[in-house]
């Protein structure tokens, strides 16, 4: 796994996108991350869009947090960042709208580098995290449908400079 050497601060409103499959944790890991924000004082919103609502379909859940109120109930179509819990979704699709600059924080077993080299990526910022096989380390979820958003969560926390030890107690 590696990291930009500094979190990411800002002084507006982040909007994060988060592709995943239903199983996985997606949405749950959008309201972890708000929770966080929202003990620290700050408006947050958490949400998923839902495909065929099953197990393995793909879903986008978002989430945004602000300092100040937050009165946009629609999907988010220019994050500032994106995750990405499923590698089978690892594709040109993904950057749609991306921020120039933004982070891409991947589910993948390969770095960072072997992404930054393909045009789609070239853009932005680039973090990975093997959240596979960290689930099936730690017996999240099952071999087969290895709950992954507890790594990811851990990673985009430190990323974005996030504090989750509040949300734990």
């Amino acid at each position: 796994m590696i990291f930009v050497e500094n979190p990411i601060n800002y002084k507006h409103m982040i909007e994060i996108r988060i592709h995943g499959r239903g199983g996985q944790g997606g949405v749950t890991l959008a309201k972890i991350l708000a929770t966080a924000h929202h003990l620290e004082g700050q408006s947050v919103q958490a949400f998923g869009i839902y495909a065929a609502e099953r197990s393995g379909a793909p879903l986008l859940a978002f989430l945004r947090y602000d300092d100040q109120p937050i009165h946009n109930p629609n999907q988010i179509y220019e994050p500032d960042h994106i995750v990405v819990l499923d590698p089978t979704l690892i594709s040109t699709g993904i950057t749609s709208g991306l921020k120039p600059g933004g982070l891409i924080l991947l589910n993948s077993d390969r770095s960072p580098e072997s992404f930054s080299t393909e045009e789609q990526f070239s853009a932005f910022r680039i973090a990975t995290v093997d959240a596979t096989a960290i689930a099936v380390e730690n017996i999240l979820g099952t071999k087969s449908v290895p709950i992954v958003n507890t790594a990811l969560a851990g990673a985009t926390a430190r990323l974005l400079g996030m504090d989750l030890q509040a949300v734990l107690n």
